[in-house]
């Protein structure tokens, strides 16, 4: 049976929507101090979990090989963090 895979596209590009969208409310200084602490939280946690993603995006990359042919094929028996169910 084939294994799944997930697609971090649609819910990276909405994250950097919603980063962009807090910088620029950032950056105009118009937001009071308590919503800026909130909006500043959040686009750290946004922050970060792109960069996890972005993380095992660059591990995958470096997980291809040459099989015999000389072509370019990801190898299977590479641990996925997100297989640890």
């Amino acid at each position: 049976m084939a294994k799944k895979t997930k697609s971090p596209a649609p819910a990276f590009e909405a994250a950097m929507m919603r980063l962009e969208e807090i910088v620029n409310r950032l950056e105009h200084g118009s937001v009071p101090l308590e919503d800026a602490m909130t909006l500043y939280e959040e686009g750290v946690k946004i922050s970060r979990e792109m960069l996890d993603v972005l993380n095992r995006a660059e591990v995958r990359l470096k997980v291809l090989a040459k099989d015999v042919d000389g072509a370019f094929a990801v190898l299977d028996d590479v641990d996925d963090p997100d297989d640890e169910e």
